[in-house]
């Protein structure tokens, strides 16, 4: 199954969701999805959904999940990274009207530049990551590695995201 989550922020985000369900459509996406769809506007039709689910529900889906799909949000990042994931990010933009400012676009590179997510800045590049997910997440999970016990890693990341947080608010 692939979980896609647009978090609880007022603005739509239908360019994530109009995607996911042409893809699955489409058939380039042969598993089932489900998509927790927020104040969106748009309504899948070849996807299962929900606007809005409970916390517990949200990590057993991305627990469940074989690619978990988020916005840029932190909440939604860090539950996807607590429970093994490495999270497909597709960060809201201002331009769309999907959120106040391009804050989620510059968390989910400092993200990337520390191999933590797999990137999506173009909704058009998403068909490709989920065709290439696999070979992308082992790269990263292999190189995250390194022999370092993953509790400890997770610990250290994070306080170095609580950090990175901090200072993209004081800006």
């Amino acid at each position: 199954m692939i979980f896609v989550t647009v978090g609880t922020h007022e603005q739509p985000f239908d360019r994530l969701i109009e995607c996911v369900d042409r893809l699955k459509e489409d058939r380039k996406i042969r598993q089932d999805v489900f998509i927790q769809t927020g104040y969106s506007q748009v309504t899948p039709r070849f996807c299962l959904y929900e606007p809005l689910i409970g916390f517990q529900e949200m990590n057993r889906k991305i627990r469940e999940a074989k690619i978990v799909i988020t916005h840029g949000g932190p909440g939604s990042i860090m539950s996807a990274l607590y429970s093994g994931k490495i999270p497909v990010v597709v960060p809201r933009r201002k331009e769309f009207g999907e959120h106040v400012d391009n804050h989620q676009v510059l968390f989910t590179k400092k993200l990337e530049q520390i191999r933590k997510v797999i990137a999506v800045y173009d909704i058009e590049d998403l068909e490709g990551c989920l065709l290439d997910y696999e070979a992308a997440a082992a790269s990263l999970y292999a190189q995250e590695a390194g022999g370092i016990d993953p509790t400890k890693r997770v610990a250290e990341f994070a306080v170095s995201l609580e950090v990175l947080a901090r200072r993209l608010l004081e800006k």
